[in-house]
């Protein structure tokens, strides 16, 4: 199986590769932000993607999250790294630190949230919703570089495009948000309903507004930052390919099983159009006897 990179704001591209081809794959749930870039990296097959288009051409909120997820699915991919660029609601995480975090609040509200419906309902369980497995090799992968980075936190993610007001800042960080960010829901879900092992590199650009001594989440700040970003994720991803390859699924964390029990439309009972669009994200479970 296939590693798939999704790159947040300033990843766009991933030196390194051999063989690489930018490839138009086909969602059954539209277009993706843009075509694959598929091929070799230290002998191992990684699929990237970059989440707004090259160029930076989509917003958060009209990014087709299921035609991302369902298009990487389809080139292979059982195991996803997404960089996200995020804001800091904790004093520890500096900006250009990363932290990988391992819970969501998800406060989006115009965005397709499920590959299900109508027809053929599942209730996929977020209780735990990075895949620890991947996790822990990211982890493993920042330490032996040096990479400052924090293990552990909550992202929460707004609508946008529009940054934090000040109230909003302070609201998150009362609730014990470590990060703040704008695309990682529904990607995450969507990811566990697909089966796919998941897990996020969240990398700290500011401190949203609601520091005195910092500016006020401006664009142009940020992109400043993310420059230093960018190296330490390609860096990152360097040292952690081999390692993320060398683990065998279905991975202990649950990730590559995570319909098992979650549909609960009985075979008789499901819409024949919605299965067969279903034909990739789900067709482990789809193919299961009696179900």
């Amino acid at each position: 199986m296939a590693i798939g990179i999704i790159g947040g704001t300033g990843l766009y591209e991933i030196d390194g590769f051999e063989n690489a081809q930018w490839v138009t794959v086909e969602s059954a749930f539209g277009e993706p932000s843009d075509q694959l870039l598929i091929g070799d990296y230290e002998g191992h097959r990684l699929v990237f993607l970059p989440r707004h288009g090259r160029g930076h051409r989509i917003p958060p909120s009209e990014i087709n999250y299921r035609a991302n997820i369902e298009a990487l699915k389809r080139a292979g991919v059982d195991r996803i790294v997404s960089f996200s660029a995020v804001g800091s609601l904790k004093e520890e995480h500096k900006p250009t630190d990363f932290v990988l975090v391992d819970q969501f609040v998800d406060r989006t509200f115009a965005r397709e949230k499920t590959f299900f419906g109508t027809g053929f309902v599942a209730h996929a369980s977020m209780a735990d919703p990075i895949c620890s497995t991947t996790q822990n090799a990211i982890a493993e992968a920042a330490a032996e570089i040096g990479l400052t980075h924090a293990v552990g936190g909550t992202y929460l993610t707004m609508e946008g495009p529009q940054f934090s007001s000040r109230a909003e800042s302070e609201l998150y960080r009362n609730w014990g948000c470590d990060v703040i960010g704008m695309t990682n829901m529904p990607e995450a879900k969507l990811a566990r309903e697909a089966e796919m092992a998941y897990a996020t590199v969240a990398m700290g650009t500011d401190y949203d507004c609601w520091h005195n001594g910092h500016d006020n989440g401006s664009t142009a700040s940020i992109l400043e930052v993310l420059k230093t970003n960018t190296i330490h994720a390609k860096n990152l991803i360097k040292a952690l390919v081999s390692k993320l390859a060398a683990l065998q699924a279905p991975f202990n964390s649950g990730a590559h099983t995570s319909l098992e029990h979650a549909i609960a439309t009985a075979t008789e009972h499901r819409d024949p159009g919605l299965v067969a669009k279903l034909d990739v994200v789900a067709s482990r479970v789809i193919d299961k006897a009696g179900w």
